[in-house]
């Protein structure tokens, strides 16, 4: 069985990022690599990561015109991360052109997840964007549209979970990022 424990590389550059993967075991974690770290060192830190042995979950939240999120997220599984991640709200175009783009690689098919609201996002922010629903009624809306499409699952906070669990099954792929630990402050503390 494998672990369902993700570890966010959440460093500005390569060199710190590998010394603290060289702490961890690839029996025991995953790595998710995301905007930042991935910016500033590109797919060779990926390659190294999985030359020490690391499944690695491509967090760039793409979010553009269909095809060239089809190419970005062929990129990415020819790069062999275990998954990446598109923003929801992209639309069933650009969604369904990534599960194609994705479904026609060889090789291992990554995991293809949608970003549904920021976990960071309230319903004020949203109200800001001219989005009347609320949080979690829009998280629902478009993790069907993003099940619908041929994604595997969503990210999603520790609080959308059960309700999105209920709503999608067993079978769709929940990944939550940020959970801390007691007593971190949540807008300095590093995710676990």
């Amino acid at each position: 069985m494998t672990t369902p424990v993700i570890v966010a590389l959440d460093f500005p550059s390569a060199p710190g990022a590998l010394d603290f993967a060289r702490q961890l075991s690839p029996a025991m974690c995953r790595l998710k690599v995301g905007m930042e770290l991935f910016t500033s060192s590109g797919p060779a830190l990926v390659e190294k990561l999985q030359y020490l042995g690391f499944q690695v979950f491509l967090d760039l939240k793409f979010h553009d015109i269909p095809n060239t999120v089809a190419g970005a997220v062929r990129a990415a599984a020819a790069l062999g991360v275990w998954m990446v991640n598109v923003h929801t709200s992209g639309g069933r175009r650009m969604m369904t052109a990534a599960a194609e783009a994705i479904a026609g690689c060889s090789g291992p098919r990554p995991l293809l997840t949608g970003v549904t609201v920021l976990t960071s996002m309230s319903d004020q922010d949203l109200r800001e964007l001219g989005c009347n629903e609320s949080t979690a009624d829009r998280v629902l809306r478009l993790a069907g549209l993003a099940a619908d499409c041929g994604l595997d699952g969503v990210v999603c906070s520790a609080l959308e979970a059960p309700e999105l669990r209920r709503a999608r099954g067993p079978d769709f792929c929940l990944v939550t990022p940020g959970i801390r630990r007691a007593g971190d402050d949540p807008l300095t503390s590093a995710a676990w």
